[in-house]
């Protein structure tokens, strides 16, 4: 297949994190592999995100895409637009060779978006994997939870009014609706997910579960902690691996101990591609207890393993990544999430039977297609007419 973009275009994303970054995680394997897309594609391809110890000031990845880090954790959107003017207006050798003039622009909204519609007169797309309005009061106070929402809620809304927007599930598309965001501006491109690339490892002969995912508190680690728990005297040998990292490490771990559990968690931190793969594909179980996923990339990636999932209704795009009854479950309350992983673990049929349904579910699911449906995206939003500024900003 021929994947030369009929025109090349310089694409910059701006996005919180990248893959490096220890709090990384779905949503920047979402940018970074439809970049790659974008690369294969003939564009060039640039992502500015935050800088942090685990990856250098400039970078260019195997998949041809350029990384910038540069700010930290809340400075990044400052950066970010500073950086922007002077590749714009050519402020030095390094700004013009480091960034340059994109042709579109990819405001990652993770909660708080770039704000790039003040400063850019370049056409913007806004991609949005979920809405925050659960977690801004878990991971901030009162007032800060409120100003967040207001952000996300209100002002992003305003600002993005007349933009391309994109989300990777129905259930995020129909809250952007339920924002103020007209349905017609809005496309679905989904995640992808990555094949297993060695044979699939042999199932533990004991009971197992497995969760990937950063170690934060709307991720709900604790409920698969809890699960463990309450599933002990039933299953003997049941243990679990949490694979990820995240600054809630240390409360999960006190929460194990208190359960007098320790010896059935293990907490395995960063894990590569194929341990990945590894864990998937050996436990009887995956979990997803998260409190909104955008989409739910762990379940499609248990779902190519052949690992069934369960996880919760209402929790967002979830209800899209797995086929509920099909290749996994969707839970009501906590005590519900427990009894259902008890019945997967107790019927080896149906956890077989589900396993390879999830298989072949999953398999739609493609890097190559997301590529495709967001190059189509960016082309469209190259050749529309020319955006202004909002008013009274008056840069170009």
């Amino acid at each position: 297949m021929d994947y030369r973009a009929a025109q090349s275009r310089h694409v910059l994303f701006l996005n919180w994190r990248d893959t490096r970054n220890p709090e990384g995680g779905g949503s920047e394997v979402y940018v970074e592999r439809v970049a790659g897309e974008l690369v294969r594609r003939g564009h060039l391809v640039t992502l500015l995100c935050a800088a942090h110890v685990a990856g250098p000031a400039n970078e260019v990845t195997g998949d041809g895409v350029r990384i910038l880090r540069r700010g930290g954790r809340h400075t990044v959107y400052l950066r970010a637009a500073l950086t922007y003017l002077a590749g714009f207006f050519g402020f030095g050798q390094l700004a013009r060779r480091r960034l340059g003039r994109p042709d579109v622009i990819v405001d990652v909204c993770n909660g708080l978006p770039f704000l790039s519609r003040l400063y850019a007169r370049r056409p913007v797309i806004a991609l949005v994997h979920h809405i925050h309005r659960e977690q801004w009061p878990i991971v901030l106070g009162p007032y800060a939870a409120r100003f967040g929402w207001w952000v996300e809620s209100k002002l992003a809304i305003r600002l993005y009014r007349s933009c391309q927007y994109v989300t990777v599930s129905a259930a995020t598309r129909d809250e952007l609706v339920e924002l103020g965001v007209a349905a017609n501006r809005i496309s679905i491109v989904h995640n992808g997910t990555s094949r297993p690339t060695e044979p699939p490892a042999t199932r533990t002969p004991q009971p197992s579960l497995v969760m990937l995912g950063r170690l934060v508190p709307h991720k709900r680690v604790d409920v698969a902690i809890r699960t463990v728990a309450a599933l002990a005297d039933t299953f003997p040998g049941l243990t679990l691996v949490v694979a990820g990292q995240g600054w809630w490490e240390p409360h999960l771990r006190t929460l194990a101990a208190e359960l007098a559990i320790t010896d059935r968690v293990r907490f395995a931190g960063f894990v590569t591609e194929q341990q990945k793969q590894t864990l998937l594909s050996e436990s009887w179980v995956a979990l997803t207890p998260s409190l909104k996923e955008g989409w739910g990339l762990t379940i499609v990636e248990a779902g190519a393993a052949g690992t069934p999932t369960v996880a919760f209704h209402g929790a967002g795009g979830v209800a899209e990544a797995l086929s509920d009854g099909v290749t996994g479950l969707l839970a009501v309350t906590e005590d519900d999430f427990t009894d259902k992983v008890r019945t997967l673990l107790a019927d080896p049929a149906r956890r077989e039977e589900m396993g390879e349904a999830a298989r072949v579910y999953t398999a739609r699911f493609t890097w190559p297609v997301a590529g495709e449906q967001f190059a189509a995206l960016v082309e469209r939003a190259a050749t529309a007419p020319a955006p202004t500024v909002l008013k009274p900003y008056l840069l170009p």
